[in-house]
């Protein structure tokens, strides 16, 4: 068992977190699947499975992480792949959301990410080896109104984790932000998505965006979570990984409009952005 690849993968309950775990379980890795309420987990995915091992971990406590993870050296002796998955978005107005609601997004997208990251890390140093998945979305790339909190946590994610990559390099480490389109799963009806107990009615704009993010875009998502999680396990299988790694064809579009915003803005205003230097 102590040569399989183990995996440690946050966020297990439902969506490509949990198609992971499948996928991983069924391609003969070992699955540590963290979960703030391992129940949730469905009961099929570790039935009578020992390569399979459920952890109860809160994300804000690092206690309950370093509990989480001392379980899983314990029962495989190490963590080879850490899937950062966790998190969940928060869709509203920036003036609508309050430092409570702000403050518990970054504290799951972001701190907790870290967290476990923190924790894990010394056991692939320790090897030498290890790739760390941490998932932001293409909305770490670009904002759009109503998501502005969501994207500051993704955008968050995407700068310490090209500062991470820098940093484990040495180690023998790998680290891939993967950075999803909308996604057929219940991201958007299942809790995953929560409103700002605030609204203000004159942004109606931000209005429209949460109706139609509740009765008409669920469903209708292009991407394929199974097909996610293919690809995320066979990117792990790669000896030099992408550090970035777009996932739907939405997902390359909304990128491609970044690129080439930033390339209009940075040519329209070269010559203010070099009158700055000394003389």
């Amino acid at each position: 068992m102590n040569n399989r690849k183990t995996w440690f993968i946050t966020g297990t309950s439902q969506g490509i977190g949990l198609e992971l775990v499948k996928k991983a379980l069924a391609s003969g890795y070992n699955v540590v699947a963290a979960s703030r309420n391992i129940t949730s987990i469905p009961t099929d995915v570790n039935s009578g499975n020992d390569r399979f091992l459920a952890v109860k971990i809160d994300l804000t406590d690092e206690s309950s992480i370093t509990t989480g993870v001392l379980a899983a050296i314990e029962k495989f002796g190490k963590i080879d792949v850490l899937v950062n998955n966790a998190g969940y978005g928060l869709l509203g107005g920036i003036e609508e959301s309050s430092k409570t609601e702000v403050q518990q997004n970054f504290d799951i997208n972001v701190f907790g990410l870290l967290n476990v990251t923190r924790a894990v890390l010394p056991f692939m140093r320790e090897k030498n080896s290890g790739h760390i998945f941490n998932l932001s979305s293409v909305f770490g790339l670009i904002a759009g109104a109503g998501w502005g909190i969501y994207c500051a946590t993704k955008f968050a994610v995407e700068g310490l984790s090209e500062a991470l990559a820098q940093e484990v390099q040495p180690f023998g480490i790998g680290v891939t932000i993967i950075e999803p389109g909308y996604f057929r799963t219940n991201f958007l009806n299942a809790g995953s998505v929560i409103l700002p107990e605030k609204s203000i009615d004159a942004y109606t704009a931000i209005t429209e965006i949460k109706r139609k993010h509740a009765e008409e875009i669920p469903g209708t998502q292009p991407g394929d979570p199974e097909k996610a999680a293919e690809v995320i396990i066979s990117t792990a299988q790669i000896d030099e990984p992408p550090l970035r790694l777009l996932l739907g064809s939405d997902a390359v579009q909304y990128a491609n409009y970044k690129i080439s915003m930033l390339e209009t803005e940075m040519k329209k205003n070269e010559a203010i952005s070099i009158s700055t230097d000394f003389a």
